[in-house]
């Protein structure tokens, strides 16, 4: 049973959006192992971006200074 971590921080991902992640990873794994998609796992984390850090910057200073 194949299970899939996924961690992105909270920019205003749709539900949309993590539909079609969800079903785009299924089909990956049905495509690529052929692992049956009733069997395949897939979990979205929403991280806050003051919560994850990069390269030695929290993403959310990063994101402030991108937008200066």
């Amino acid at each position: 049973m194949p299970f899939v971590n996924i961690s992105l921080t909270k920019n205003n991902i749709t539900k949309q959006q993590k539909a079609e992640i969800v079903y785009g990873f299924t089909h990956i794994l049905q495509e690529v192992l052929g692992k049956s998609p009733d069997r395949t796992m897939i979990v979205i984390n929403e991280i806050n971006p003051e919560n994850w850090g990069s390269s030695g910057i929290l993403v959310s200073d990063r994101e402030s200074e991108t937008l200066k």
